[in-house]
């Protein structure tokens, strides 16, 4: 479940740094009764960036499969070892 704290709470900031490091998920902090912002731990921010690069990458794939835009895997692979000797 996720974490949602008012903005006010961000006075603690050991407290919020722990917190942030303790969990598995991204901590909400609302102003106003609304969201503002997302605070996380730097692991827990390198792991979705990892997964949001593979999500783009497969979506770039996906793009190009549907525009043709693909290669036979038999020659392309031949073609990489012809060129470097394998």
């Amino acid at each position: 479940m996720p974490k949602i704290l008012p903005i006010k709470n961000l006075k603690n900031t050991s407290n919020i740094s722990e917190m942030c490091n303790n969990m598995d998920e991204p901590i909400f902090i609302t102003k106003n009764g609304y969201g503002d912002m997302v605070l996380m731990s730097i692991e827990l921010f390198e792991a979705t960036q990892k997964k949001w690069n593979m999500y783009s990458e497969i979506e770039l794939s996906e793009k190009q499969i549907k525009d043709g835009k693909t290669k036979d895997a038999r020659k392309a692979l031949s073609a990489v070892r012809e060129k470097y000797g394998l």
